[in-house]
């Protein structure tokens, strides 16, 4: 009876040593985001796109079409376009460019309406959603107002064949704080299952890693 007593002892214990294992690696590395509503908030849209070097524009003077130009922002950051050179275009928005533009020929017409539209990105870190790791083809997107992870996703031709999108990462970096901070995604349900609760908004700077299966 002793000797039984002991074994089982010994088979709880081991047991219970398991469960401490299993509850161990159940973390999910990061706090959780809350899903992204179905219809996009227009009125709590995200921060305007800033111009950066490389970037392409088109320049649109209405019933002066010789005035506009499609345009490249050139390294230094500037634009040249006819009766404009060397403007500063980098670090505006497009709203901004376009007063400034509109200024500069107010001198040679009279109240020009002038539209500015940036046709190709080549956008800073600080303007990307970059997702790195098991997917398609990983990429760096340009952000835009109500980006969704599916919106990334969708940009990256979704997971690679051995990707285990449940435990994707999104990093963030909080401006408030000075640090980056983690949260955890679950893509595997997003798009395997349509679980529309395992989508997110992104922002600015987010960094999307998506891990490989060890199976």
């Amino acid at each position: 009876m002793g000797m039984n007593k002991s074994l089982k002892f010994k088979a709880l214990l081991a047991v219970s040593a398991s469960s401490m294992a299993i509850t161990g690696c159940s973390t999910t590395g990061g706090s959780n985001l809350p899903p992204a509503p179905s219809i996009p908030a227009q009125q709590q849209a995200s921060e305007e796109y800033i111009i950066g070097p490389l970037d392409q524009i088109t320049i649109f003077v209405w019933r002066n079409p010789e005035l506009g130009a499609k345009v490249q922002v050139r390294p230094d950051g500037r634009i040249t376009t006819p009766l404009i050179t060397d403007m500063p275009a980098a670090g505006k928005t497009a709203t901004m460019l376009q007063q400034d533009i509109k200024l500069q020929l107010s001198q040679y017409i009279n109240d020009p309406i002038v539209s500015v539209i940036v046709n190709e990105f080549a956008a800073t870190n600080n303007q990307q959603v970059r997702i790195v790791g098991a997917t398609e083809k990983p990429a760096s997107i340009p952000f835009r107002a109500d980006m969704t992870l599916l919106d990334a996703m969708i940009a990256v031709g979704g997971l690679s064949e051995y990707a285990a999108g449940n435990k994707a990462r999104l990093v963030r970096f909080n401006k408030a704080t000075g640090k980056s901070q983690e949260y955890a995604l679950r893509i595997n349900d997003l798009i395997r299952r349509g679980d529309s609760k395992a989508n997110v908004l992104l922002q600015p700077g987010d960094v999307i890693i998506i891990p490989e299966s060890m199976f």
